[in-house]
């Protein structure tokens, strides 16, 4: 039997609360700041404003 994949609901966040929900889940604020920057740099996070998408780089 096949197993599903499980559907994620999408949900609307800013950038703020998305660092204090990745900071409940790892261990110093490295790994919060390391975590944030992958998310951003692999394209999981997408930010939009006034309804258009708009680009997140990391320097």
């Amino acid at each position: 039997m096949k197993k599903t994949p499980l559907k994620l609901q999408r949900s609307v966040h800013n950038l703020g609360e998305l660092i204090l929900l990745v900071n409940r889940c790892s261990r110093n604020k490295i790994e919060t700041l390391a975590t944030v920057a992958d998310l951003i740099e692999s394209g999981r996070v997408r930010f939009t404003s006034h309804g258009q998408n708009v680009r997140g780089r990391v320097c």
